[in-house]
């Protein structure tokens, strides 16, 4: 493995443990907050809609920075943001101090984790980026793995207070450091940097598109489809009769199964066109929920679900830049990619809290149909997407 190879495979690392500590920290610890402080659901789904919300607010800003060569200050600032404001949520006694904590994290979240792990890659490596893209999301697909058992043992152990410190020190001193460490490797490597002309002309020309908002919306579907199934997952299955210990076992497999429906796609993607992709990954998240809505009656379909909608988001990860290519044209990607992504994430940073309300209001099952939906409604705008193109 060149030194090229291995600074990728580090931030690839670093990204995994990023996603684990501070996007999946609250699906994997809530039960045990809940328990502890006693607030209402809705108003700890209020602390990651608060972080993912300032991730997409910031996911421009974020991107410009990049362009403008600041990438490796970003993905370690970040990291080391996100660990301090980690620290920070161990100590927290009120509703405000949660909620003002979840906001910092969401500045760490817009600094260091894809978004810019990804523009960073493409301004290093240009045209030669994609595989790279694809070897960091094969990685991280892993995190929920890893933040869900974790979590939890960590939790009984020492409460969520102690899961939460441990997560705090691994941002600091582990995933800070492995960014570090791989931007330099990769910047030794990287003789060409892609410059990245002005693009507001363009990414206005692309915005007039109705193709442009079919996407959008059809990102905005699959995110809160996902988020709001993922959210409350563990509390939904208890609520069903799933056992916490085999809730938390098929939350940790929706990572593995990412990755799995990753290398299934590389490896078909030479038979398949991009519109069949789709079709298919949409009627998977609907074959998702309707195991998941069957768990109460055996609990085993779970892990069905877990195969299937982890599957689904694994291949969306990397066939949402190739729609986004196909319908909109390469000139300019990285500026229209960007702005799509506010959809995407504004939809990860609501899907909380319209869990939680669906959850305390019509029950776990309702929350499943209510998901069914939006994937039904996403299958919609998919077909019409194809046809504008």
């Amino acid at each position: 493995m060149g030194r090229q190879g291995l600074g990728v495979w580090l931030l690839a690392t670093g990204q995994t443990l990023g996603y684990a500590c501070m996007f999946y920290s609250f699906a994997a610890l809530i039960l045990s907050l809940e328990s502890d402080l006693g607030w209402d659901k809705r108003l700890f789904a209020l602390g990651p809609m608060l972080a993912i919300g300032m991730a997409a607010v910031l996911a421009p800003v974020m991107g410009r920075q990049v362009d403008e060569g600041r990438g490796q200050a970003l993905l370690l600032g970040g990291a080391v943001l996100g660990g301090l404001a980690l620290l920070g949520l161990t100590q927290m006694r009120s509703p405000w101090q949660y909620l003002a904590l979840w906001a910092v994290i969401g500045v760490a979240q817009s600094a260091c984790l894809y978004e810019v792990a990804f523009a960073y890659l493409v301004r290093r490596y240009g045209a030669e980026a994609r595989a790279r893209i694809i070897r960091v999301t094969l990685v991280a697909g892993f995190a929920s793995t890893l933040a869900f058992p974790a979590g939890a043992a960590l939790a009984e152990a020492f409460g969520w207070r102690g899961a939460v410190l441990v997560a705090a020190g691994v941002m600091l001193f582990v995933t800070a450091p492995l960014h570090w460490v791989a931007c330099r490797l990769i910047r030794a490597e990287t003789a060409v940097v892609v410059e990245v002309a002005s693009a507001k002309g363009f990414l206005a020309a692309a915005m007039r598109r109705p193709v442009f908002w079919g996407l959008a919306g059809l990102f905005a579907l699959v995110g809160l489809n996902h988020w709001i199934l993922i959210s409350f997952l563990v509390p939904s299955l208890v609520e069903m009769g799933v056992s916490h210990g085999l809730a938390v076992l098929a939350a940790s497999l929706v990572g593995p199964a990412q990755t799995l429906g990753r290398f299934v796609l590389m490896r078909a993607e030479a038979r398949i066109s991009t519109a069949q992709v789709l079709g298919v990954t949409v009627v998977m998240l609907l074959g998702a929920s309707v195991l998941l809505a069957g768990a109460g009656v055996s609990a085993l379909l779970i892990f069905g679900f877990a195969a299937l909608q982890g599957g689904a988001m694994g291949i969306m990860t990397i066939l949402r830049p190739a729609l986004v290519a196909e319908s909109l044209g390469r000139e300019q990607f990285g500026a229209i990619s960007g702005m799509l992504s506010i959809s995407s994430l504004g939809a990860s940073a609501v899907a909380p809290l319209i869990a939680a309300m669906l959850f305390e209001t019509v029950g776990p099952l309702g929350m499943i149909g209510a998901s069914f939906l939006m994937a039904l409604v996403a299958l919609g705008l998919a077909r019409w997407v194809v046809a504008l193109r």
